[in-house]
């Protein structure tokens, strides 16, 4: 008698399981991501006066800012991301999937890109990040620089990171998506080929390049 209670105990315990299907994940919106939830912030956040200009549906620089200062002003968790409680203070409702995975790779450019992006700007600001990767990318366009990514990077004496082996450290989300936002054709740095750390860099020659930008840390020359 015991067994066949236990046995129908179990029973109750796994049968709501099996006939029901699992609750789907909330979706997350963050920097790096495209499409029908981000347009649908995006204009909300328009019509908010948290941001100016059009809805493109692809959450950069300045959507991520415009989400900050909405959860600053309405006592929500400031992290930039939007989760069911800054849609929900939106008014807003995200359904399905983004367009792409924050943390998927998209190729093995992509996964390499992030590696590199990891090594040489992970303290960097996520506009940072992009620059760093975008001048990877600048020089797979240039005739000056071999034409791939792996050829770029492992260019003889290119990047520190390659000599040391810190390129063969596993790169966390936002790297990952800086590698993304970058291939998907985001060049904060207005074409560079080069970037370096003024306070770090001994390369005397490195300075006789002349500076663009200054992102963060970095300066991205020509």
């Amino acid at each position: 008698m015991r067994s066949r209670l236990a046995a129908w105990a179990l029973l109750a315990l796994i049968l709501p399981a099996l006939l029901c299907p699992a609750a789907s994940a909330a979706v997350v919106l963050e920097v790096g991501d495209r499409g029908e939830n981000v347009l649908k912030v995006q204009k909300r956040l328009i019509q908010f006066d948290y941001l100016s200009g059009g809805a493109d549906g692809v959450f950069g620089e300045d959507t991520l800012a415009a989400v900050r200062l909405f959860q600053k002003r309405n006592g929500l968790t400031v992290d930039g991301r939007v989760g069911p409680a800054t849609a929900a203070a939106l008014g807003v409702t995200l359904s399905g999937t983004t367009a792409a995975s924050s943390a998927a790779y998209l190729s093995a450019d992509h996964r390499l890109l992030a590696k590199l992006v990891y090594a040489e700007a992970r303290g960097e600001s996520y506009k940072g990040q992009v620059a760093v990767a975008a001048v990877v990318l600048n020089r797979v366009a240039s005739s000056e620089f071999p034409n791939t990514v792996t050829g770029v990077i492992y260019q003889s004496g290119a990047f520190s990171c390659v000599s040391n082996g810190s390129i063969n450290n596993t790169p966390d989300s936002s790297c990952i998506r800086a590698a993304r936002e970058a291939l998907n054709g985001w060049d904060p740095t207005g074409g560079c080929l080069y970037y370096y750390n003024a306070r770090l860099t001994s390369d005397t020659w490195i300075r006789t390049r002349t500076i663009v930008t200054v992102i963060g840390n970095h300066s991205f020359a020509v």
